[in-house]
């Protein structure tokens, strides 16, 4: 296996860890939403302990990698509002409002702007078989969100999911950007600052209902009989469903690039169908489980558009791009 080859299986493989921890943390996130924290009041939290845990690590490993320009600092700013607090905020309010699926839906039409922006934005040539890939894929998730039943859908709702979508694109593509300028962790660490800054001007501190924390939940579904505070959960969010989640996506997208982490990142809708069936008992019916094979199918299309791309000895280009 050639070195190109290898680290794009590695991005690959990242990528679908991310997905996997993303799937598990939509039904985690959506439990702490049902016992006293706002959607607000949960993504400040989630930002400000992912900042916290990642300019300290950067703080005391590689002092040196927390230097940034101005020019660098105004980049930073826009990449954290905008896709991480933006991202994060819009994405709690959908879920708060309808079903995970029909939020995690629409709201991964971003790895379809993706693929818009790199077509029309960047002018390059995106693969004939990638846009099938992202229609089978489409098409898997609305039989897995069962959008047929969705015509009574809150407005809002929807609304949040599709600005999360724009986000969600943003962070991929701005994540390519900035990873050309600074390591993964002391650019997640800056994103992350920037994101909990806005939190804390939009919610204080000094309201935030830090009593909640200490509440105990009944888990439900196959947990059934197992409590757990808040707190743990809230924790659970913040280091396994942002730190290492946003960082794999961010370690994929410097491998394989942001089209192609996109489409692997649906891959998260079906898991968090799975999750919220096994936890939550929200049934799943014959037809969503055909709806994740047809998501699955189409990752699996995308990814065998990258084959002759992988192989070629000449420099690397975004993934799906035609060379």
């Amino acid at each position: 296996m050639t070195t190109h080859r290898r680290s794009a299986a590695v991005g690959v493989a990242f990528a679908v860890a991310a997905a996997v921890l993303f799937s598990i943390n939509a039904t985690v996130s959506k439990i702490v939403l049902q016992h006293g924290l706002s959607p607000v009041e949960l993504v400040s939290l989630r930002s400000a302990g992912a900042a916290v845990i990642l300019m300290g690590y950067t703080a005391i490993t590689r002092p040196a990698a927390l230097r940034v320009g101005r020019r660098e600092l105004v980049f930073l700013a826009v990449y954290g509002i905008c896709g991480i607090a933006m991202v994060q905020w819009l994405y709690f309010v959908a879920i708060a409002r309808m079903p995970v699926g029909v939020a995690l839906l629409l709201e991964y039409t971003a790895p379809l702007m993706v693929a818009l922006w790199v077509r029309f934005a960047r002018g390059e040539q995106v693969r004939s078989r990638v846009w099938l890939a992202l229609a089978l894929c489409l098409f898997g998730l609305a039989l897995v969100a069962q959008v047929w039943e969705g015509l009574t859908l809150d407005g809002i709702g929807v609304l949040a999911a599709l600005g999360a979508a724009a986000a969600l694109a943003t962070y991929y593509l701005m994540g390519e950007a900035g990873l050309g300028q600074r390591d993964p962790v002391s650019l997640m660490g800056w994103i992350f600052t920037f994101s909990a800054i806005l939190w804390a001007v939009v919610k204080p501190w000094w309201t935030f209902p830090f009593e909640v924390l200490g509440d105990q939940v009944d888990l439900p579904g196959a947990l059934d009989g197992h409590t757990v505070s808040v707190g743990a959960l809230s924790a659970w969010v913040v280091v396994l469903g942002t730190v290492a989640a946003f960082g794999l996506v961010l370690l994929a997208v410097g491998r394989v690039g942001a089209a192609r982490v996109g489409i692997l990142g649906m891959i998260e809708p079906v898991g968090s169908a799975l999750v919220a069936w096994w936890v939550l008992s929200e049934q799943l019916a014959p037809v969503q489980l055909v709806g994740g094979a047809v998501v699955l199918a189409g990752v699996a299309l995308a990814e065998t558009a990258r084959r002759r791309t992988a192989d070629a000895p000449s420099a690397p280009t975004p993934e799906g791009v035609v060379p």
